[in-house]
C-alpha cells in the first residue's frame, strides 16, 4: 500500500475525498435542475432529504478518515461512535495531541432557512417564500413538514402548547363532568333519557278536639301515615352551540301514587283504614343555557353558569278538594288526584365548579331559585268552599358538593351532599296584604351516591342513589340515566 507522504494515510484513501467532493457538487447541480419543474413544498421536502443523505455520506468519511490515522499510530477504535440521531460520528479526541476532527455540518430542520442564509434552503438554492395558501397542502401540513394550525392563524405550536395544559380526562372522568355540569360545550346533540323512583313516608300525630281549661285535650288522638311514590320519566336534549354555549329542554311525564292511613275507624282510634289515589300527566317543562366561564387547566377550574328556566305545565297542587273516603271514619279524607307540578313559574341561576386530579373530580354547585308569585281562583282544600288568593313560594337556595373516584377509563363511582333551603311562603287574599302559611319552612338535604359505566363513545349508562338525612328530603330517590351522544 502506498501512504502519501509525511501522513502515513493510504493513497487510495485520500483520493476518496476528492471524488466524494466531486459527487457531492454533480449531486447538487442534479438536484438544483430536478427543482426547477417541482412545486416549493416538493422542492424543500426533496432538498431537505438530499441534505441528511450528504451529511450521513460526509460524517461516513471523516470517521474513516479519522479511524485510519489512529490506525497508522497504534490507537485503534473499540467501535464507531454514534451520535443522538443514530448516525456515525467521530470520537473525540484524547489529550494526544491529535489533530481535532472535522465538526458535521449543520443539521438543517425542515423548514427552517440555512445558516446564513436567510432566503435559501441548505443547498443553497435560492427559493420564493410560500405564501399562506400555498405554504398548507391537502393534508393540513406547512411546507415545512409541521401542522399547520386548526384555526388558520398559522400558530400551530402555541395552540399545541395550549392544548397541551388542559388536563386529559379518561372516558369516565369526561363523564362525571357533563353529569355534574349538565351541559355539552360541543358541536353535538345529546339525548338524555331517565326513570326515578322517588319514595315518601311521612307520619303525624293528628288531633281532633279541643282543650279544656288550657290543660286538658278532649277529642280523638290519631297517627296518620301517607305513603307516597313517584316515578318520573323525562327526556332531557341539549345541545353545544358553541365550546362554551349549551342549551338543553327537559320534558318530564309523571305518575304519582299515595296511600293515605288513619286510624280512628270505628271511633276506635288503634283501628286503620286506609286510601288510595294516582294521578299521571306531563311534569313541569323547563329549559335553560350554560355559559363556560373557565375551562379547566393545570391550576383552574372549569367554572359554568346556568340560568335555568322552569313553567308550570303539570297539574297544580291548589283547588285540589279533599273528600271523606270511608263513612265509618270520617278522619280519613284524600285528595280526588295528585298533582304532577308545583303550578309556578322560578327562574334558577347556579354556578358550577369542577377540576380533576386523575383519578378523582372535585365537583361544587350553588343556586339560586326565584319563585314567581302566582294569583290562583281557589287555594282551599275544603269541599264547597272557594278561596282565590296570590301565592308565593320561598325562594330557595341549594348548595352541595362531592366527589368521583374513576376506577378505571369507563367506570367511576361519586359520593355527594346536597342542602336546599326554603324560607315560609306566603299567601294574600284580594284587598290585604302577605301573611306567612305556618309550617312551610322546609330544609331538604341528601346524601347521593353514583355509578357511571361508560359503554361506547356515544352512549353512558348513569346510576344514582340518594338518601334523605331530613325530614323534609324524599326517604330515597333511586334513577337511572341514559345519555346518548351523536
Amino acid at each position: 500500500m502506498n501512504n502519501a507522504p509525511g501522513t502515513g494515510v493510504p493513497r487510495t484513501a485520500l483520493a476518496a475525498i476528492p471524488i466524494a467532493v466531486m459527487l457531492f457538487a454533480l449531486s447538487q447541480t442534479a438536484g438544483a435542475q430536478a427543482l426547477a419543474n417541482q412545486s416549493v413544498d416538493d422542492r424543500l421536502n426533496m432538498l431537505m432529504r438530499v441534505v441528511d443523505e450528504q451529511q450521513k455520506q460526509i460524517n461516513s468519511l471523516e470517521q474513516q478518515v479519522v479511524n485510519l490515522e489512529m490506525s497508522q499510530r497504534g490507537r485503534g477504535l473499540s467501535g464507531p461512535a454514534t451520535g443522538p440521531d443514530g448516525t456515525t460520528v467521530a470520537e473525540q479526541p484524547g489529550a494526544d495531541g491529535l489533530p481535532v476532527p472535522l465538526p458535521p455540518l449543520a443539521q438543517v430542520s425542515p423548514g427552517a432557512p440555512a445558516p446564513g442564509s436567510a432566503t435559501g434552503t441548505a443547498t443553497g438554492v435560492p427559493v420564493t417564500p410560500p405564501t399562506p395558501d400555498e405554504s398548507s397542502n391537502s393534508s393540513g401540513a406547512t411546507a415545512g413538514g409541521l401542522p399547520a394550525a386548526s384555526d388558520g392563524s398559522g400558530a400551530g405550536a402555541v395552540g399545541q402548547t395550549q392544548k397541551a395544559a388542559q388536563p386529559v380526562r379518561t372516558q369516565s372522568e369526561e363523564a362525571v363532568a357533563q353529569q355534574q355540569n349538565a351541559a355539552l360545550f360541543a358541536h353535538s346533540l345529546t339525548f338524555d333519557w331517565g326513570i326515578s323512583d322517588t319514595y315518601y313516608d311521612r307520619r303525624q300525630l293528628q288531633l281532633s278536639g279541643f282543650l279544656a281549661l288550657d290543660a286538658i285535650f278532649l277529642g280523638n288522638i290519631n297517627l296518620g301515615e301517607t305513603k307516597s311514590h313517584q316515578v318520573m320519566a323525562d327526556l332531557d336534549t341539549r345541545y353545544g352551540l358553541t365550546d362554551r354555549i349549551s342549551v338543553d329542554v327537559d320534558v318530564p311525564y309523571i305518575y304519582r301514587h299515595s296511600n293515605f292511613i288513619v286510624g280512628g275507624a270505628g271511633g276506635a282510634a288503634n283501628t286503620l283504614s286506609d286510601a288510595s289515589a294516582n294521578s299521571s300527566d306531563i311534569g313541569d317543562v323547563n329549559f335553560g343555557i350554560y355559559y363556560q366561564f373557565l375551562k379547566e387547566t393545570n391550576n383552574l377550574p372549569d367554572l359554568v353558569g346556568s340560568l335555568r328556566i322552569k313553567a308550570p305545565t303539570g297539574s297544580s297542587p291548589f283547588g285540589i278538594k279533599l273528600q271523606q273516603v270511608d263513612a265509618d271514619n270520617t278522619n280519613l279524607v284524600a285528595p280526588s288526584k295528585l298533582p304532577t307540578g308545583t303550578g309556578f313559574w322560578n327562574i334558577t341561576a347556579g354556578m358550577s365548579v369542577l377540576k380533576t386530579y386523575d383519578p378523582v373530580v372535585l365537583f361544587g354547585s350553588l343556586s339560586y331559585t326565584y319563585n314567581v308569585a302566582r294569583s290562583f281562583a281557589d287555594i282551599s282544600s275544603v269541599e264547597g268552599q272557594t278561596e282565590p288568593a296570590t301565592v308565593k313560594l320561598g325562594d330557595i337556595v341549594q348548595f352541595g358538593g362531592g366527589v368521583a373516584l374513576a376506577f378505571s377509563d369507563k367506570d367511576s363511582a361519586s359520593i355527594s351532599y346536597t342542602m336546599a333551603l326554603e324560607p315560609e311562603s306566603e299567601t294574600k287574599a284580594p284587598g290585604s296584604s302577605y301573611s306567612k302559611v305556618p309550617g312551610s319552612e322546609t330544609a331538604a338535604a341528601a346524601l347521593n351516591f353514583g355509578l357511571n359505566h361508560v359503554v361506547n363513545k356515544h352512549l353512558t349508562i348513569n346510576g344514582s342513589v340518594s338518601v334523605g338525612l331530613t325530614p323534609d328530603a324524599p326517604n330515597f330517590v333511586v334513577g337511572v340515566r341514559f345519555p346518548y351522544t351523536f
